[in-house]
Parts: C-alpha cells; sequence; structure tokens
C-alpha cells in the first residue's frame, strides 16, 4: 500500500499538468529534501495515481488554488474538452465556453479558495452539466493547495458500462440492444421501430433480460445500470 493523502498529492501539485504519456514522468515535491528512496516512492505513487485517475470515467480535473492553473486532467476530463464541454482550457488556464458561466465559474473557484464547496450547472440549454466545485485543504493548513472539479455526466447509463453489465449476465446481441435503447430512455415501441422488429418481439427480449438479471421492472433495470462504477475502454487513445 502506498499512501495517497499528502505525500503523492504535494509531488502531484507540484508538477506540471499530466497527459497519458506524462504520467510516467517524475514529479518533484514541494519542501524540503527527503532523500533518494522517499522521493521514488512518492514518484511511484504519483504515477500509480494519475493511471488511477484515468481509469475513472468521471472527468477530474486538478487546479491551482491561487491561479487557476491546471495541474492535471485525468482522460475523461481531456476527451470532454476537447468535444465542446462548457469548459475548456486557453493554454493552462481553464474557462468557460459560453461567456454567461464565466461568472458562476469565477465565483466557484473564488470560493474555493475559501474553503466552500460549490455545484455549478454549465452550458448552454439542452446540453446542461453540473460541476463540483471542491477545495483540497484541511483545517490548520495555509490554505488550500488546488482546487477539485468533478464533472458531471451527460448520460445516464455509459454505454461501456451497459455492454460491461450485459456480458456479465449473458444477454444477445439483441438483448443487448434493447438494454442500450432503454437505458438512452427508449421505450419498447421506440425500440422496436429503431430496429425494425415487432413491439412483440422487444417485449419478449425485455422478458428475458429482468429474467437473466433478476430484475423486477424497466425501471429497476436501468437503475442498477445507471449506478454502475464508471469504466474506461482499455482501447482508449492515449
Amino acid at each position: 500500500m502506498f499512501d495517497l493523502s499528502h505525500q503523492s498529492m504535494s509531488a502531484l501539485f507540484a508538477q506540471r499538468p499530466l497527459a497519458a504519456d506524462d504520467a510516467a514522468s517524475d514529479a518533484v515535491a514541494v519542501g524540503a529534501y527527503r532523500g533518494l528512496e522517499r522521493r521514488a516512492s512518492a514518484s511511484h505513487a504519483t504515477r500509480l495515481l494519475a493511471r488511477m485517475f484515468d481509469e475513472i470515467d468521471y472527468g477530474v480535473l486538478l487546479v491551482a488554488a491561487d491561479t487557476g492553473t491546471l495541474l492535471h486532467a485525468n482522460h475523461a476530463a481531456r476527451a470532454e474538452l476537447d468535444a465542446g464541454f462548457p469548459l475548456q482550457l486557453f493554454g493552462r488556464e481553464l474557462q468557460a465556453r459560453h461567456p454567461a458561466d464565466a461568472a458562476p465559474l469565477h465565483d466557484a473557484l473564488a470560493g474555493a479558495r475559501r474553503g466552500l464547496r460549490r455545484l455549478v450547472t454549465l452550458g448552454a440549454a439542452g446540453q446542461r452539466v453540473g460541476v463540483s466545485v471542491v477545495p483540497l485543504g484541511g483545517v490548520g493548513e495555509a490554505g488550500p493547495q488546488a482546487t477539485l472539479l468533478l464533472l458531471g455526466k451527460r448520460q445516464v447509463c455509459e454505454r461501456l458500462s451497459v455492454q460491461w453489465f450485459a456480458r456479465a449476465h449473458a444477454l444477445t446481441p439483441a438483448e443487448t440492444r434493447v438494454l442500450e435503447g432503454l437505458c438512452e430512455g427508449e421505450d419498447p415501441r421506440d425500440v422496436a421501430e429503431k430496429h425494425q422488429v415487432g413491439l412483440a418481439t422487444v417485449r419478449t427480449q425485455i422478458g428475458c433480460i429482468r429474467a437473466k438479471t433478476g430484475t423486477d421492472s424497466i425501471r429497476e433495470l436501468v437503475r442498477r445500470v445507471a449506478v454502475l462504477p464508471p469504466m474506461m475502454s482499455a482501447l482508449r487513445a492515449a
């Protein structure tokens, strides 16, 4: 086991923003000389911490509390920022994509510097996303060293989670397609029209899915998929 609470986080704050290939770079911790062995241990923990964040299918951004400069973005966050997300990067500075979001984002980051947690909703109508803003720093410290931003999801059930759930319960390809439709908010009639099959066929497939998964209703089925741990593909781009 290794300690992620202080030593490795201090090292992470001190390094430049990590891309996927940067996760293997050594981090130089702030503070006095600690010896080669301890520095190597902190560097190893920091690399593992960065890789751990990359396996989480929620966008995670770490910015310096005083300047707002980006310190780290996990793989999911980098993908979101490249795909029209309400937040965007200019160099190493995190900014709102839409002018109307600039003030709420600024206020949330300013509040984090005072130790306040905020939940802000950003984006245009129909594409709004929640972002939680969390100061990282404890009582008695000089102040938050950094601010954590957790990016909300733009859909209830992730496709990869649906597929793994289907595989775990031995669903057929046709049943998996039905499950994907249900998790996207489609009703059985929508699913039948999309795949050009009869409504009775879809209802039969839903019955098979419920039997295999031990669920009593479509609502329970979708809820079980929605609360699955977020999973990243091993084939994602670097």
